[in-house]
Formats: C-alpha cells, structure tokens, sequence
C-alpha cells in the first residue's frame, strides 16, 4: 500500500479549521512499518479554552427534537460517505487488518449511529409522577476523550449521543490514532452544524486531557482509556462538581460451565480474546474451564489459535496486524516475557520477533494461569489469553468475580436458563450467554475499575440529559 503522508495542522473550533496556539506537531506511526504516516497539531491549554468557550456560545438548553435529529441525520449521512476512507486511515494508523477496519473498525459505529437516531425517535422526553412535570433536558457542554483501539467507534459512541441530545462537544481524539478522527470531524464540518457545536483539540493527554477535565465552564466529561487516567480524570472533574462517565479497563472471563457446547464455546472465545490483536477493553481474556475437561480444552484452543494468522495488515488473510504502537508492543511483550515467572505454562505463541520491521506479536496462550498473578489480573491489551481450570462453579464463580474489573464476559452452559442463572451472579455490565451477538443498541460499561456510565442506545443517550421536576399546583 502507498505511504500516504498527510500532516493535519489545523484544528477545528467554533465551526472552522483554525491554526493552533503552538507550533508544534505530534507525528503518527504506522505500526506496520514504523514509518511516519502523518501529523496532527500538538495543542495547548489555549485552544481547549477557545474551544469550550465556542461550545457554550453554541449551547441552546431549548432546542427543538427536530434540530436535534437534523443534526444527527447531517453527520450520519456525511460520515458514511466517508466511510471507506477512514476504514483506510484506521489500517494505517494502528494496524487493523483490511478485514476488521472495513467492518467492526467502521460498520459498527455505523450502527451504533444509526441505534442513537432510534433512540432519539423513540424518546419520552416529559413524563408527569404525581403532580410534577418531569422533564430531560440537554446537560450542557460535553468534554469527549477518546483512545486509539476502536478510534471512529469511541467517537461515534460519544459525540452522536450528545448531539442527539442537544449538547455541545470538545473532542480529544488518542495521539496515536488521531487521523481517522479528524476525518470524522471533516464530515461534521461538511454537515454543516452551527459553529461551536462540535470542536476538535488534538494535542497531549497531560495539556488537553486535564484542561478539559478541569475547565470550570465543562458540564460532563466523557473519557474511554485506562483505569490510572480515568481516576485522574474523576479527579480533576470532582474539584468542579461535573458530571462523568468513564469506560477504562476489562479482564473478562470466558467461562464454559460442563456441559456446554466446547467447540464453539472456544472458537467463539478465541475469537473475542483476539479480536483487534487483543487491543478491545471488552476482550475475554481469561478462559475458564472445568478442570475435568482442561486438556480437550487447550486441544480446542489451539486449533483455535492457529487460525489467527498475523501479517501485514493490508492483506485480506491476516486476522492480527501489529499492536498499535511500539509502547502497546513492549508492554504486552513484558507480559508475555513475566507470565512464566509466575507459574504460567506457554502453549503457543511468546515473545519471538515475528517480524525486522513492525509491531508484531504472535497470538499468544498460556495455560495453569493462576487467578491471583499478573496475567489473572492486569489488562494486557494484546493477543494473549490466560485459561484457568475450575473445579466447580463456585469456584468459577470466585474466579471470574476476582479481578478489579467488570467490563464483559461470557458464559456458556447445557442450556440458556443454566448459563443467565450463573450469569446473573457476575459483577461485570454485559455478558454473552450460550452465544449470544453483539447489540449496538443495548447498554455497555463497566462495573468495579471497569467505570461508571453506559455507553450505547437509549441509556448511552441518557447520560447527555439532566432531569428537571416542576412541581405543578
């Protein structure tokens, strides 16, 4: 594929492209070829401030549901045009195999577009209780931090949300996958929204992230990321009394009760656990099995695995292109190089070089994780999957729960009724029972370190309302 080089210099604030208040760049890294593939502005706490205050010009408390879906309708149109090419960008700038970024990279937040039109269609806005008029009202000017592993998607799931909801945005998009995001906003900007309703600020976590944070004129802070900048973000918000929501860390357990169907219940698993290279907070990383069945099951998983086929991303046999960035790399190396220190037997993949040039890492299985080491507990954010033996379900149980997090899992059992049973009894906000497929319509977020909020459909829409009571005589 052709290195394409595409310096992005201007920001977009209060409806145009601008210059930033800095001179300086942040250069993006094709993890395929660890070349430069582009640039976006390094901005500064100036252009946050200017951003911010263009979203509150743009505030209208009053407006109107059908300004609302028009402004919605504009950017899903303009933005499925473009489509492809950020299905393209998304390659380039983090890897994702031809294959994911042409469908869950870009068909995915498609749909999650179009459940947050549904939602906005469908809605109650007013509702008597008793004597009172309870009425849902736009919270107000909505800071949007997103991360690099799903970029459009991440994007999608906030800024349409609140327009749906009539808020205004600042967005900061990742460092490392900002490219696509700026091609999100040009279809915004060719939506032709009024000035201020949506705002771009690419620069450094530290400069940006915590000025929108903390910026006293912020109604509600909406950040996917880790677990350490999520706290740091509740914390700067906490010092103004605004409103958060967080979607951080995951280390989801795939638990397969006896009895279930274990060829797909492992297939299925694989697959999660691999899915964008591992790089998915929502990644079922920890695979349980009954240790009466534990050899059949390693059996199974490595058939699984060899099927995940790493390589250039733009070829349309590999299923795992290179981790995002050569900081994702070592880090997930680092696990991988640990995990036998700690007792974990490798059973396909390691920590070999794949490739001279680019991030690659080999899908990696490692088989007698304990529960309470490193690999039970930290996200690795890779292609590496932990199976656990259980010798009963309360032990199953005690495993999946034992972890700081509770973002997803799985469970798979002889029947439906067994496997919600179990699963009713997982601290984690969403699970996949006997296989059952994804809804971009129903509510996503964590329980525990996991977060705080739901993503997604009409409850993702929620969270951009506030609740007013007039009490009538």
């Amino acid at each position: 594929m052709t290195n394409h080089h595409h310096p992005r210099t201007e920001l977009f604030i209060d409806g145009q492209w601008v210059n930033p208040g800095g001179t300086d760049a942040i250069e993006v890294i094709d993890p395929a070829t660890e070349q430069v593939c582009g640039a976006v502005p390094s901005g500064v706490a100036a252009d946050v401030d200017a951003a911010v205050a263009a979203a509150r010009r743009a505030f209208d408390p009053l407006i109107s549901i059908a300004e609302r879906r028009a402004r919605l309708d504009a950017v899903i149109t303009a933005m499925e045009k473009r489509l492809p090419g950020i299905a393209e960008t998304i390659t380039r700038e983090m890897g994702a195999p031809v294959r994911i970024a042409q469908s869950v990279q870009t068909q995915v937040p498609l749909a999650v577009a179009r459940g947050f039109a549904d939602a906005l269609a469908a809605f109650e806005f007013e509702e008597r209780i008793g004597n009172s008029l309870v009425v849902r009202e736009p919270y107000g000017v909505v800071a949007a931090i997103t991360p690099w592993n799903y970029p459009l998607y991440q994007v999608v799931a906030k800024v349409l949300p609140a327009i749906a909801a009539g808020c205004t945005v600042v967005l900061k998009p990742s460092n490392e996958a900002p490219l696509s995001v700026f091609e999100f906003v040009d279809a915004v900007a060719e939506a032709g929204l009024p000035p201020g309703v949506v705002n771009l600020v690419s620069g450094p976590g530290r400069v940006i992230g915590e000025r929108m944070s903390a910026h006293p004129e912020v109604d509600f802070v909406s950040f996917t990321g880790s677990t350490a900048v999520g706290s740091r973000v509740g914390e700067l918000a906490g010092r103004s009394i605004k409103k958060v929501a967080l979607e951080l860390g995951g280390k989801s357990a795939n638990v397969i009760l006896d009895g279930a169907d274990f060829a797909t219940a492992v297939r299925v698993g694989v697959g999660n656990a691999f899915l964008n290279g591992g790089q998915t907070c929502m990644a079922w990383t920890r695979m349980l099995v009954p240790l009466s069945r534990y050899s059949e099951a390693l059996d199974l998983v490595q058939q699984a695995a060899a099927k995940y086929v790493v390589g250039d991303p733009w070829d349309p046999a590999t299923r795992i292109g290179p981790s995002a960035s050569e900081a994702q790399y070592r880090s997930v190396l680092g696990f991988i190089e640990r995990a036998p220190r700690d007792g974990a037997r490798l059973v396909r993949g390691g920590a070999q070089r794949l490739r001279d040039v680019g991030y690659y890492i080999a899908p990696t299985v490692f088989a007698d994780v304990d529960p309470d080491s490193e690999l039970g507990q930290e996200e690795v954010f890779g292609p590496v999957l932990a199976v656990i033996p259980f010798r009963d379900t309360d032990e199953a149980l005690r495993i999946a729960n034992g972890t700081p997090y509770g973002l997803s899992g799985a469970v798979w059992a002889a029947d439906d009724d067994t496997a919600i049973g179990f699963a009713r009894q997982v601290q984690t906000g969403q699970l996949d029972i006997n296989g059952g497929k994804y809804n971009p319509s129903a509510p996503f977020g964590g329980y525990k370190k996991s977060g705080i909020g739901r993503e997604l459909g009409r409850f993702g829409f929620e969270e951009y309302l506030q609740t007013k009571s007039l009490q009538l005589p």
